[in-house]
């Protein structure tokens, strides 16, 4: 039998002071959902569930709807964040009555305020918001139930996210089942002035078009054994020689029946590349063959180096970081409510999590602050040692 786990005690949590100002950035959101409460003794509020949705988000010990029940109890939380008593009903019932929307525009306010982090000089003359795009899935039922319908990804919802590469935060997010088209939400989320980082899981010659006839830009993988018409060949330099670059191309893509998709040549670049998994003959995607030596990156930008148009795609790994960060560290991994309304209340406290630690940091989210953020707000370090810990990544930002 596991061991029973202890209660949350006041002793557990100090910090308050800093979530004082985020209770002022939700407290617009104080009236959301009582609409219906014409008798006006709804007790629990979309800004004080947030709150407590956000204290947990940042405590090792809080984990589950049941120790955020246990944390509105402390008379140290009640009077400080001025959040009631919640019953296990009411935090249950919030995840449905509070709309998700609401927390878009507190989004967009902190990220407007985040400064681009310190980053190679060779993406400066981009001119372009770089823009990484990719989708994760997250588990909507226990495990075992899970095991018992034998379908792993049947009972699943995949969060669609775009992640600035320079401020290192997610700044869109869209919520679908589980096989929702990846494809399908970035062309319904196209904006101007974007740089879109894209993996091969989005090479789609009329997405791609999209992306152009919305006035952004693309780097995209694309499968090896594409189609392309060449129109000239570009010489290559010392840089793109030394970035493992084989081939820099004018082409137009795709075989006669699908070319008039794209209204204009792109580049494509081939490049080396070197597999991180080990190949077997069992290893998917390849099926018993060999994984390719080289990969093609499609850009529809032809006034870059073709080494600067590689780093970018390298980049695009820094939203799988992101995203271990997010189900691994702030807990969305296990969901606290199964309606979709109550995954994205999650997600978006998880995302106004990782802004306010860059905010503070001037540095992307990492393992190692947020668990200084978390020692600080369970009483194991003290104030001093928390800003030791933020001027350090501070002079690492200036250095």
């Amino acid at each position: 039998m596991s061991e029973k786990k202890e209660k949350i005690k006041q002793s557990d949590l100090q910090g308050f002071k800093y979530f004082k100002v985020l209770s002022q950035l939700l407290e617009r959101l104080h009236n959301a959902g009582c609409q219906r409460d014409r008798a006006g003794n709804r007790t629990l509020h979309m800004d004080q569930y947030m709150t407590l949705l956000l204290l947990c988000m940042f405590s090792p010990i809080s984990k589950s709807l049941r120790s955020m029940q246990q944390a509105s109890e402390l008379k140290k939380v009640q009077r400080k964040l001025r959040v009631p008593r919640s019953s296990l009903g009411s935090l249950s019932e919030a995840a449905r009555v509070f709309d998700s929307n609401l927390l878009i525009e507190i989004i967009g306010e902190l990220v407007s305020e985040l400064k681009p982090i310190p980053h190679s000089a060779r993406l400066g003359d981009i001119k372009a918001i770089l823009t990484i795009v990719d989708g994760t899935l997250l588990r909507a039922l226990p495990k075992t139930v899970d095991a018992l319908w034998g379908d792993r990804t049947a009972n699943a919802v995949k969060a669609h996210v775009q992640y600035e590469l320079l401020k290192s935060v997610p700044v869109k997010f869209q919520l679908t089942d589980s096989r929702g088209s990846e494809k399908a939400v970035l062309a319904q989320n196209l904006e101007s002035g974007r740089f879109y980082v894209l993996d091969r899981g989005y090479a789609k010659y009329e997405l791609l078009q999209q992306i152009i006839d919305a006035e952004s830009d693309f780097a995209c993988r694309i499968n090896d054994d594409s189609v392309l018409k060449i129109i000239e060949e570009r010489q290559l330099g010392s840089d793109s020689l030394q970035a493992g670059i084989c081939r820099d191309m004018i082409v137009e893509l795709g075989s006669e029946p699908v070319r008039d998709c794209f209204k204009q040549p792109v580049r494509v670049i081939r490049l080396k590349t070197i597999e991180r998994t080990q190949y077997s003959a069992h290893t998917l995607p390849y099926r018993g063959k060999k994984p390719p030596e080289t990969m093609l990156i499609c850009t529809n930008r032809f006034d870059l180096p073709a080494d600067v148009i590689t780093l970018i795609y390298k980049c695009r790994w820094q939203i799988e970081i992101f995203f271990r960060f997010f189900k691994h560290i702030l807990g969305c991994r296990h969901l606290l409510s199964y309606c979709d309304n109550g995954i994205e209340l999650q997600i978006y406290a998880a995302i106004i999590a990782c802004l306010l630690i860059a905010l503070y940091t001037g540095r992307k989210p990492t393992l190692r602050t947020y668990e200084m953020f978390c020692w600080y707000l369970t009483g194991w370090a003290d104030e001093e040692e928390l800003f030791a810990h933020i001027e350090r990544l501070k002079k690492q930002t200036t250095d």
